[in-house]
């Protein structure tokens, strides 16, 4: 026991600033939200009386505890418990089932279970609570439930949710997918990418216009929230950048936005691995990074069959422009920012 102990608080240190005194079990560990995603969230709850109807061993609860009026959690798991009263002290716990609700007047914060025996459950019926009598038992309540970062938009709708689904990126990863009622979310929003690496938000109430046209002088790939909120053009009118295609979500310009890596656009050329070849090996690139969409290439596999000798390290965007036999897919080598 002390050996795992020791063991999960070395892998919790990836999601915690100092988990040294924290226990876990396994399964909690690898569903517990990252420190500053909770702490983003506990955020926009701050001065909010919240009840965490899932607080398992207590990661949500941590960050709760300092923004929020008033917090109190409830398992069904007693070792779960036992372990969030060990690593918190002071929050209110108490062990019930998160469809039975035991508070009045709280904000209703959810984590459902999205794994057994180690595997993904993907159909959030099958979450444990289910989702749908999630929604069902607190239609009435204002609450928060985090969900798998894949969760599929529609699904959700039909189930009945009609407030805002935000979706989290932390250190460059689509974290996850989060669903806020509608008496919780900002007026006419019902998409939000949050971006935590830059402290940056874009919403579906912001103007998409966002036009098309061939590279300018940087390519950017939007960060997977963005990309996953469907706000591409959103984030691309915010920063004045056009798609190179309206079904691709690479974006260009001739500024790059503050804090963002982009693709400086050296040359451009029809895909095809000789001739992609022979246009790197012209510039001695020896070592290269492979970014890939709309194109059925595997970078990995791609890279060693290109069988690089040069000193250069750069980039190659590799994309479907157009749509039906209009299409092509084009390969953009270019310098990185960073």
């Amino acid at each position: 026991m002390l050996i795992e102990t020791v063991l999960l608080r070395r892998r919790a240190a990836a999601k915690f600033a100092d988990p040294s005194a924290w226990l876990f079990t396994d399964e909690a560990l690898q569903q517990s939200t990252a420190e500053p995603v909770a702490a983003h969230r506990a955020q926009r709850l701050a001065g909010a009386k919240v009840h965490d109807v899932t607080c398992s061993v207590g990661a949500e609860l941590a960050a709760l505890r300092e923004r929020a009026a008033y917090v109190v959690g409830s398992d069904l798991d007693p070792v779960r418990l036992a372990m969030a009263r060990h690593n918190l002290g002071d929050v209110e716990l108490c062990r019930a089932d998160a469809l039975r609700p035991v508070t009045r007047d709280t904000v209703v914060v959810a984590d459902p279970a999205r794994r057994s025996g180690g595997r993904r459950r993907f159909d959030p019926r099958d979450y444990t609570p289910a989702l749908d009598r999630l929604l069902d038992v607190y239609a009435e309540r204002d609450y928060v439930v985090k969900c798998a970062p894949g969760i599929d938009f529609d699904q959700i709708r039909r189930l009945g949710f009609a407030g805002e689904i935000e979706v989290t990126s932390l250190a460059g990863g689509v974290r996850e997918s989060c669903l806020w009622s509608a008496g919780l979310a900002e007026a006419g929003v019902t998409r939000r990418a949050t971006v935590l690496d830059r402290a940056e938000q874009i919403t579906d109430r912001e103007p998409d216009e966002c036009g098309t046209a061939p590279a300018g002088r940087w390519i950017v790939d939007p960060d997977g929230a963005i990309v996953r909120a469907g706000l591409v053009r959103h984030y691309g009118a915010r920063h004045g950048l056009w798609q190179l295609d309206p079904d691709i979500a690479y974006l260009s310009g001739d500024h790059l936005p503050d804090g963002v890596r982009g693709f400086e656009v050296l040359d451009q050329l029809d895909y095809g691995e000789r001739r992609l070849r022979q246009a790197l090996s012209d510039l001695d690139v020896g070592a290269v990074e492979i970014l890939v969409r709309g194109v059925d290439v595997d970078p990995d596999a791609l890279r060693l069959r290109l069988k690089l000798r040069g000193a250069r390290q750069l980039a190659v965007v590799i994309t479907r422009i157009g749509t039906g036999r209009s299409s092509r897919a084009l390969a953009y080598v270019c310098r990185p920012s960073r």
